[in-house]
Protein backbone atom coordinates (compact mmCIF):
# COMPACT_ATOMS: atom_id res chain seq x y z
CA UNK A 1 0.00 0.00 0.00
CA UNK A 2 1.42 3.38 -0.96
CA UNK A 3 1.97 6.09 1.62
CA UNK A 4 -0.57 8.37 -0.08
CA UNK A 5 -3.22 5.66 -0.19
CA UNK A 6 -2.66 4.90 3.48
CA UNK A 7 -2.99 8.52 4.53
CA UNK A 8 -5.95 9.47 2.36
CA UNK A 9 -8.24 6.44 2.66
CA UNK A 10 -10.80 6.65 5.50
CA UNK A 11 -10.13 4.39 8.47
CA UNK A 12 -11.93 1.10 8.80
CA UNK A 13 -11.24 -1.84 11.07
CA UNK A 14 -10.41 -5.10 9.29
CA UNK A 15 -13.35 -7.17 8.02
CA UNK A 16 -13.19 -9.81 10.76
CA UNK A 17 -12.88 -7.19 13.52
CA UNK A 18 -15.71 -5.14 12.08
CA UNK A 19 -18.00 -8.17 11.75
CA UNK A 20 -17.41 -9.24 15.37
CA UNK A 21 -17.82 -5.68 16.62
CA UNK A 22 -21.11 -5.24 14.80
CA UNK A 23 -22.40 -8.61 16.02
CA UNK A 24 -21.59 -7.63 19.60
CA UNK A 25 -23.37 -4.30 19.25
CA UNK A 26 -26.65 -6.19 18.93
CA UNK A 27 -26.32 -7.42 22.52
CA UNK A 28 -23.90 -5.32 24.56
CA UNK A 29 -25.28 -2.31 26.41
CA UNK A 30 -24.25 1.15 25.17
CA UNK A 31 -21.46 3.03 26.91
CA UNK A 32 -18.27 1.14 26.04
CA UNK A 33 -14.99 3.05 26.38
CA UNK A 34 -14.59 5.58 23.58
CA UNK A 35 -11.42 3.91 22.34
CA UNK A 36 -13.27 0.63 21.72
CA UNK A 37 -16.23 2.31 20.03
CA UNK A 38 -14.04 4.33 17.69
CA UNK A 39 -11.51 1.59 16.83
CA UNK A 40 -14.06 -1.23 16.40
CA UNK A 41 -11.25 -3.74 16.87
CA UNK A 42 -11.55 -7.35 17.98
CA UNK A 43 -8.29 -8.35 19.61
CA UNK A 44 -6.87 -11.82 19.11
CA UNK A 45 -3.70 -11.54 21.19
CA UNK A 46 -0.45 -9.73 21.67
CA UNK A 47 3.16 -9.86 22.77
CA UNK A 48 4.91 -7.30 24.92
CA UNK A 49 3.80 -3.82 23.86
CA UNK A 50 2.20 -5.11 20.64
CA UNK A 51 -1.46 -6.02 20.16
CA UNK A 52 -2.83 -8.12 17.30
CA UNK A 53 -6.39 -8.04 15.99
CA UNK A 54 -8.34 -10.95 14.52
CA UNK A 55 -7.40 -9.76 11.02
CA UNK A 56 -3.71 -10.24 11.87
CA UNK A 57 -2.80 -6.55 12.00
CA UNK A 58 -0.43 -5.46 14.79
CA UNK A 59 -0.60 -2.27 16.82
CA UNK A 60 2.06 -0.70 19.03
CA UNK A 61 0.12 0.05 22.19
CA UNK A 62 0.58 3.44 23.90
CA UNK A 63 -2.54 2.97 26.03
CA UNK A 64 -2.12 -0.30 27.99
CA UNK A 65 -5.83 -0.52 28.76
CA UNK A 66 -5.55 2.91 30.42
CA UNK A 67 -2.48 1.95 32.44
CA UNK A 68 -3.56 -1.60 33.28
CA UNK A 69 -1.30 -3.81 31.13
CA UNK A 70 1.93 -3.14 33.02
CA UNK A 71 3.48 -6.38 31.73
CA UNK A 72 2.07 -5.89 28.25
CA UNK A 73 0.44 -8.86 26.54
CA UNK A 74 1.09 -12.58 26.44
CA UNK A 75 3.63 -12.54 29.28
CA UNK A 76 4.54 -16.25 29.62
CA UNK A 77 5.20 -16.26 33.39
CA UNK A 78 2.01 -14.37 34.18
CA UNK A 79 -0.05 -16.64 31.93
CA UNK A 80 1.50 -19.75 33.44
CA UNK A 81 0.93 -18.64 37.04
CA UNK A 82 -2.68 -17.58 36.48
CA UNK A 83 -3.43 -20.70 34.43
CA UNK A 84 -1.91 -23.01 37.04
CA UNK A 85 -3.92 -21.33 39.80
CA UNK A 86 -7.14 -21.48 37.76
CA UNK A 87 -6.66 -25.24 37.40
CA UNK A 88 -6.59 -25.58 41.20
CA UNK A 89 -8.92 -23.00 42.78
CA UNK A 90 -10.12 -19.57 41.75
CA UNK A 91 -12.44 -18.18 44.42
CA UNK A 92 -12.78 -17.82 48.16
CA UNK A 93 -11.30 -15.70 50.93
CA UNK A 94 -9.11 -18.39 52.48
CA UNK A 95 -5.37 -17.81 52.77
CA UNK A 96 -3.27 -18.75 49.75
CA UNK A 97 0.50 -18.90 49.32
CA UNK A 98 0.32 -16.36 46.48
CA UNK A 99 -1.63 -13.90 48.64
CA UNK A 100 0.80 -14.18 51.54
CA UNK A 101 3.77 -13.67 49.26
CA UNK A 102 2.17 -10.73 47.48
CA UNK A 103 1.23 -8.97 50.73
CA UNK A 104 4.74 -9.46 52.15
CA UNK A 105 6.37 -8.17 48.97
CA UNK A 106 3.97 -5.23 48.78
CA UNK A 107 4.76 -4.23 52.38
CA UNK A 108 8.46 -4.12 51.45
CA UNK A 109 7.94 -1.49 48.70
CA UNK A 110 5.16 0.73 50.09
CA UNK A 111 5.87 4.00 51.93
CA UNK A 112 7.05 3.52 55.50
CA UNK A 113 4.46 2.04 57.83
CA UNK A 114 1.86 1.27 55.16
CA UNK A 115 1.99 -2.48 55.61
CA UNK A 116 -1.67 -3.51 55.76
CA UNK A 117 -3.62 -4.20 52.58
CA UNK A 118 -7.16 -5.29 51.83
CA UNK A 119 -7.93 -6.40 48.27
CA UNK A 120 -10.91 -5.67 46.03
CA UNK A 121 -11.81 -6.05 42.36
CA UNK A 122 -12.42 -2.53 41.01
CA UNK A 123 -11.05 0.95 41.53
CA UNK A 124 -14.27 2.51 42.74
CA UNK A 125 -14.80 -0.37 45.17
CA UNK A 126 -11.39 0.25 46.72
CA UNK A 127 -11.98 4.02 46.94
CA UNK A 128 -15.33 3.47 48.64
CA UNK A 129 -13.65 1.06 51.06
CA UNK A 130 -10.96 3.66 51.78
CA UNK A 131 -13.61 6.27 52.55
CA UNK A 132 -15.42 3.85 54.88
CA UNK A 133 -12.13 3.24 56.66
CA UNK A 134 -11.46 6.98 56.95
CA UNK A 135 -14.89 7.45 58.51
CA UNK A 136 -14.23 4.54 60.89
CA UNK A 137 -10.87 6.03 61.87
CA UNK A 138 -12.00 9.61 62.40
CA UNK A 139 -15.65 9.34 63.37
CA UNK A 140 -16.29 12.06 60.78
CA UNK A 141 -18.14 11.86 57.46
CA UNK A 142 -17.12 14.58 54.96
CA UNK A 143 -14.71 14.01 52.06
CA UNK A 144 -12.77 16.55 50.00
CA UNK A 145 -11.53 15.96 46.45
CA UNK A 146 -10.35 18.21 43.61
CA UNK A 147 -11.49 19.57 40.29
CA UNK A 148 -10.35 17.26 37.51
CA UNK A 149 -10.11 14.27 39.81
CA UNK A 150 -11.41 10.81 39.02
CA UNK A 151 -12.05 8.18 41.70
CA UNK A 152 -14.71 5.95 40.14
CA UNK A 153 -18.32 6.12 38.95
CA UNK A 154 -20.24 4.46 41.80
CA UNK A 155 -22.80 6.49 43.74
CA UNK A 156 -20.65 6.86 46.85
CA UNK A 157 -17.86 8.68 44.99
CA UNK A 158 -19.68 10.19 42.01
CA UNK A 159 -19.77 13.57 43.75
CA UNK A 160 -15.95 13.63 43.58
CA UNK A 161 -15.89 13.12 39.81
CA UNK A 162 -14.55 15.51 37.24
CA UNK A 163 -17.27 17.64 35.65
CA UNK A 164 -19.26 15.92 32.94
CA UNK A 165 -19.15 12.33 34.17
CA UNK A 166 -21.67 12.95 36.92
CA UNK A 167 -24.08 15.13 34.94
CA UNK A 168 -27.62 13.86 34.55
CA UNK A 169 -27.72 11.55 37.57
CA UNK A 170 -29.31 13.88 40.08
CA UNK A 171 -28.14 14.56 43.61
CA UNK A 172 -24.85 13.07 44.75
CA UNK A 173 -24.04 11.72 48.20
CA UNK A 174 -23.97 14.34 50.97
CA UNK A 175 -20.75 15.51 52.54
CA UNK A 176 -18.63 15.51 49.37
CA UNK A 177 -16.68 18.67 48.50
CA UNK A 178 -14.49 19.67 45.54
CA UNK A 179 -11.70 22.25 45.60
CA UNK A 180 -9.81 23.81 42.65
CA UNK A 181 -6.79 21.88 41.38
CA UNK A 182 -3.68 23.77 40.23
CA UNK A 183 -3.83 22.69 36.60
CA UNK A 184 -0.69 23.97 34.89
CA UNK A 185 -2.55 24.41 31.58
CA UNK A 186 -5.22 26.74 32.88
CA UNK A 187 -4.91 27.81 36.50
CA UNK A 188 -8.36 28.37 38.03
CA UNK A 189 -6.97 31.51 39.68
CA UNK A 190 -5.59 32.96 36.46
CA UNK A 191 -1.93 32.83 37.43
CA UNK A 192 0.76 31.88 34.92
CA UNK A 193 3.40 30.60 37.33
CA UNK A 194 2.75 27.00 38.51
CA UNK A 195 4.09 27.69 42.01
CA UNK A 196 1.72 30.64 42.40
CA UNK A 197 -1.19 28.51 41.20
CA UNK A 198 -0.33 25.83 43.73
CA UNK A 199 -0.10 28.41 46.52
CA UNK A 200 -3.46 29.97 45.57
CA UNK A 201 -5.06 26.52 45.42
CA UNK A 202 -3.78 25.62 48.89
CA UNK A 203 -4.95 28.96 50.31
CA UNK A 204 -8.39 28.45 48.78
CA UNK A 205 -8.57 24.91 50.17
CA UNK A 206 -7.78 26.18 53.64
CA UNK A 207 -10.63 28.72 53.43
CA UNK A 208 -12.99 26.14 51.93
CA UNK A 209 -12.36 23.77 54.82
CA UNK A 210 -13.27 26.55 57.26
CA UNK A 211 -16.23 28.06 55.43
CA UNK A 212 -17.92 25.23 53.51
CA UNK A 213 -17.46 22.04 55.51
CA UNK A 214 -19.13 21.30 58.84
CA UNK A 215 -15.77 20.64 60.44
CA UNK A 216 -16.26 16.89 60.08
CA UNK A 217 -13.83 16.05 57.25
CA UNK A 218 -12.87 12.38 57.40
CA UNK A 219 -10.64 12.32 54.32
CA UNK A 220 -8.96 14.36 51.63
CA UNK A 221 -8.30 12.32 48.50
CA UNK A 222 -5.83 13.36 45.78
CA UNK A 223 -4.14 11.73 42.79
CA UNK A 224 -0.34 12.32 42.65
CA UNK A 225 -0.89 12.87 38.91
CA UNK A 226 -4.42 13.43 37.61
CA UNK A 227 -4.92 10.73 35.00
CA UNK A 228 -8.36 11.20 33.47
CA UNK A 229 -7.81 14.97 33.41
CA UNK A 230 -4.89 14.50 30.99
CA UNK A 231 -1.95 13.17 33.05
CA UNK A 232 -1.60 16.52 34.82
CA UNK A 233 1.23 16.93 37.34
CA UNK A 234 0.62 19.30 40.28
CA UNK A 235 3.14 22.08 41.03
CA UNK A 236 5.96 21.13 43.40
CA UNK A 237 4.82 21.36 47.00
CA UNK A 238 1.07 21.14 46.37
CA UNK A 239 0.76 17.44 47.17
CA UNK A 240 2.75 17.91 50.38
CA UNK A 241 0.72 21.00 51.28
CA UNK A 242 -2.56 19.10 50.99
CA UNK A 243 -1.16 16.34 53.14
CA UNK A 244 -0.19 18.88 55.83
CA UNK A 245 -3.64 20.48 55.73
CA UNK A 246 -5.24 17.07 56.21
CA UNK A 247 -3.06 16.50 59.25
CA UNK A 248 -4.01 19.90 60.68
CA UNK A 249 -7.74 19.14 60.60
CA UNK A 250 -7.40 15.51 61.69
CA UNK A 251 -8.46 14.07 58.35
CA UNK A 252 -7.06 10.98 56.66
CA UNK A 253 -4.96 11.83 53.59
CA UNK A 254 -5.57 9.33 50.77
CA UNK A 255 -3.18 9.13 47.86
CA UNK A 256 -5.19 7.61 45.01
CA UNK A 257 -2.50 5.54 43.26
CA UNK A 258 -4.82 3.59 40.94
CA UNK A 259 -2.91 4.72 37.85
CA UNK A 260 0.28 6.14 39.39
CA UNK A 261 1.23 3.06 41.41
CA UNK A 262 3.71 0.29 40.69
CA UNK A 263 6.19 2.17 38.53
CA UNK A 264 3.91 4.08 36.19
CA UNK A 265 5.50 7.45 37.08
CA UNK A 266 9.09 6.21 37.22
CA UNK A 267 8.94 5.62 40.99
CA UNK A 268 7.14 2.80 42.73
CA UNK A 269 4.33 5.14 43.83
CA UNK A 270 3.37 8.62 42.75
CA UNK A 271 3.62 10.00 46.29
CA UNK A 272 7.31 9.02 46.33
CA UNK A 273 8.15 11.94 44.03
CA UNK A 274 7.67 14.41 46.89
CA UNK A 275 8.57 12.06 49.71
CA UNK A 276 5.05 12.36 51.09
CA UNK A 277 3.78 9.69 53.47
CA UNK A 278 0.01 9.35 53.04
CA UNK A 279 -2.23 7.83 55.68
CA UNK A 280 -3.68 5.54 53.06
CA UNK A 281 -3.25 4.58 49.40
CA UNK A 282 -5.73 3.13 46.97
CA UNK A 283 -4.13 0.85 44.38
CA UNK A 284 -5.30 -0.87 41.23
CA UNK A 285 -4.82 -1.25 37.48
CA UNK A 286 -1.15 -2.15 36.86
CA UNK A 287 -0.42 -4.46 39.79
CA UNK A 288 -2.67 -7.23 38.50
CA UNK A 289 -1.06 -7.29 35.07
CA UNK A 290 -4.51 -7.22 33.49
CA UNK A 291 -6.48 -9.09 36.16
CA UNK A 292 -9.27 -6.93 37.71
CA UNK A 293 -7.88 -6.25 41.18
CA UNK A 294 -7.54 -3.25 43.47
CA UNK A 295 -6.75 -2.53 47.09
CA UNK A 296 -6.46 -0.23 50.09
CA UNK A 297 -3.06 0.07 51.77
CA UNK A 298 -2.61 1.67 55.17
CA UNK A 299 -0.97 1.33 58.58
CA UNK A 300 -1.79 -1.25 61.22
CA UNK A 301 -3.23 1.44 63.47
CA UNK A 302 -5.57 2.86 60.83
CA UNK A 303 -6.58 -0.58 59.54
CA UNK A 304 -7.74 -1.59 63.02
CA UNK A 305 -10.46 1.08 63.13
CA UNK A 306 -13.98 -0.28 63.56
CA UNK A 307 -16.51 -0.97 62.15
CA UNK A 308 -14.25 -1.33 59.09
CA UNK A 309 -12.04 -3.84 60.93
CA UNK A 310 -14.89 -6.04 62.18
CA UNK A 311 -15.18 -9.53 60.67
CA UNK A 312 -16.53 -9.09 57.11
CA UNK A 313 -16.35 -5.32 57.65
CA UNK A 314 -13.75 -4.63 54.96
CA UNK A 315 -14.05 -7.76 52.85
CA UNK A 316 -15.26 -8.30 49.28
CA UNK A 317 -16.49 -11.52 47.66
CA UNK A 318 -13.88 -11.41 44.90
CA UNK A 319 -11.19 -9.48 46.76
CA UNK A 320 -7.90 -11.32 47.14
CA UNK A 321 -9.25 -14.59 45.77
CA UNK A 322 -6.64 -17.20 44.76
CA UNK A 323 -6.75 -16.25 41.08
CA UNK A 324 -6.35 -12.53 41.76
CA UNK A 325 -3.58 -13.24 44.25
CA UNK A 326 -1.65 -15.32 41.72
CA UNK A 327 -1.90 -12.46 39.22
CA UNK A 328 -0.81 -9.83 41.78
CA UNK A 329 2.04 -11.89 43.20
CA UNK A 330 3.45 -12.74 39.78
CA UNK A 331 3.08 -9.21 38.42
CA UNK A 332 4.83 -7.53 41.35
CA UNK A 333 7.66 -10.06 41.31
CA UNK A 334 8.24 -9.39 37.61
CA UNK A 335 8.06 -5.60 38.06
CA UNK A 336 10.78 -5.81 40.71
CA UNK A 337 12.95 -8.47 39.06
CA UNK A 338 12.90 -6.90 35.60
CA UNK A 339 13.38 -3.37 36.98
CA UNK A 340 10.29 -2.08 35.24
CA UNK A 341 10.10 0.94 37.55
CA UNK A 342 13.56 1.95 36.31
CA UNK A 343 12.53 1.20 32.72
CA UNK A 344 9.53 3.47 33.16
CA UNK A 345 11.76 6.33 34.33
CA UNK A 346 14.29 5.82 31.55
CA UNK A 347 11.93 5.30 28.62
CA UNK A 348 9.54 7.95 29.91
CA UNK A 349 12.34 10.52 30.01
CA UNK A 350 13.29 9.67 26.41
CA UNK A 351 9.66 9.99 25.33
CA UNK A 352 9.24 13.33 27.09
CA UNK A 353 12.40 14.67 25.46
CA UNK A 354 11.17 13.55 22.03
CA UNK A 355 7.74 15.07 22.64
CA UNK A 356 9.38 18.37 23.51
CA UNK A 357 11.32 18.23 20.22
CA UNK A 358 8.11 17.35 18.36
CA UNK A 359 6.38 20.35 19.94
CA UNK A 360 8.94 22.65 18.30
CA UNK A 361 8.04 21.41 14.83
CA UNK A 362 4.48 20.06 15.17
CA UNK A 363 1.92 22.92 15.28
CA UNK A 364 -0.85 20.66 16.63
CA UNK A 365 1.05 20.16 19.91
CA UNK A 366 0.34 22.88 22.45
CA UNK A 367 2.09 21.55 25.54
CA UNK A 368 3.67 18.34 26.84
CA UNK A 369 4.36 16.97 30.31
CA UNK A 370 5.11 13.68 31.98
CA UNK A 371 6.46 11.53 34.76
CA UNK A 372 7.76 8.14 33.76
CA UNK A 373 5.40 6.39 31.36
CA UNK A 374 2.55 8.72 32.23
CA UNK A 375 2.72 11.50 29.68
CA UNK A 376 0.31 14.18 28.54
CA UNK A 377 0.04 16.10 25.27
CA UNK A 378 -2.42 18.93 24.64
CA UNK A 379 -3.59 19.17 21.04
CA UNK A 380 -4.43 22.64 19.71
CA UNK A 381 -5.61 24.26 16.52
CA UNK A 382 -2.60 26.23 15.21
CA UNK A 383 -4.92 28.81 13.60
CA UNK A 384 -6.20 30.13 16.91
CA UNK A 385 -4.29 28.22 19.62
CA UNK A 386 -7.53 26.85 21.06
CA UNK A 387 -8.23 23.25 22.01
CA UNK A 388 -8.35 21.02 18.94
CA UNK A 389 -11.84 20.00 17.87
CA UNK A 390 -12.64 16.43 18.88
CA UNK A 391 -13.63 15.50 15.34
CA UNK A 392 -10.11 16.36 14.20
CA UNK A 393 -8.65 14.49 17.17
CA UNK A 394 -10.57 11.41 16.12
CA UNK A 395 -8.98 11.64 12.67
CA UNK A 396 -5.52 11.62 14.30
CA UNK A 397 -6.53 8.55 16.31
CA UNK A 398 -7.71 6.79 13.15
CA UNK A 399 -4.59 7.75 11.19
CA UNK A 400 -2.61 6.15 14.00
CA UNK A 401 -4.58 2.93 13.72
CA UNK A 402 -3.91 2.83 9.99
CA UNK A 403 -0.18 3.10 10.77
CA UNK A 404 -0.31 0.48 13.52
CA UNK A 405 -0.18 2.60 16.67
CA UNK A 406 -2.90 2.65 19.32
CA UNK A 407 -3.27 5.98 21.12
CA UNK A 408 -5.84 8.10 22.96
CA UNK A 409 -5.54 10.88 20.37
CA UNK A 410 -9.32 11.04 19.99
CA UNK A 411 -9.20 13.47 22.93
CA UNK A 412 -7.37 16.85 22.83
CA UNK A 413 -5.87 16.01 26.23
CA UNK A 414 -3.91 13.09 24.83
CA UNK A 415 -2.72 10.62 27.47
CA UNK A 416 0.23 8.34 26.75
CA UNK A 417 0.69 5.40 29.13
CA UNK A 418 2.20 2.35 27.40
CA UNK A 419 3.02 -0.98 29.07
CA UNK A 420 5.97 -0.77 31.47
CA UNK A 421 7.77 -3.40 29.39
CA UNK A 422 7.96 -1.17 26.31
CA UNK A 423 11.48 -0.63 24.96
CA UNK A 424 12.88 2.80 24.21
CA UNK A 425 13.03 1.96 20.51
CA UNK A 426 9.35 0.90 20.47
CA UNK A 427 8.30 3.96 22.43
CA UNK A 428 10.08 6.40 20.13
CA UNK A 429 8.73 4.59 17.07
CA UNK A 430 5.24 5.00 18.50
CA UNK A 431 5.79 8.76 18.80
CA UNK A 432 7.05 8.88 15.21
CA UNK A 433 3.84 7.18 14.05
CA UNK A 434 1.79 9.60 16.15
CA UNK A 435 3.62 12.53 14.55
CA UNK A 436 3.00 11.09 11.07
CA UNK A 437 -0.68 10.82 11.93
CA UNK A 438 -0.81 14.48 12.98
CA UNK A 439 0.96 15.53 9.80
CA UNK A 440 -1.51 13.61 7.66
CA UNK A 441 -4.47 15.28 9.33
CA UNK A 442 -2.80 18.70 9.17
CA UNK A 443 -2.38 18.33 5.40
CA UNK A 444 -5.92 17.13 4.86
CA UNK A 445 -7.43 19.83 7.08
CA UNK A 446 -5.00 22.54 5.88
CA UNK A 447 -4.04 23.35 9.48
Amino acid sequence: MSHSTMTDAPYSAGPKSKALFQEEQEFIAPGLQTIALYAQLAIDGGQGAMLRDVDGKEYLDLVAGIGVASLGYGHPEWAKAVGAQAAKSAVGSFTSAHRVNFLKTLASVTPKGLTRCQLYSSGAEAVEAALRLAKSKTGKFEVVGFWGGFHGKTSGVMGLLNDGFKNGYGATAPGLHLSPYPDSRNCPFGTKEPHDCGAHSLSFLREKLKRETTGAVAAIILEPVQGTNGNVIPPAGFFKGVRELAREIGAVFISDEMITGFGRTGKMFGCDHEGVLPDMMTIGKGFGGGFPVSGVVTSSETASAKPWANPSGSSSSYGGNPLASAACDTTLQIILRDKLVENSAKVGAAMLEKLQRMKATQPLIGSVRGRGLMLGVDLVNPKDGKTLDKAICREIFEEGLKRGVLTMAYNPSLRINPPLVISEAEALKGLDLLNESMEAVSRRRAL
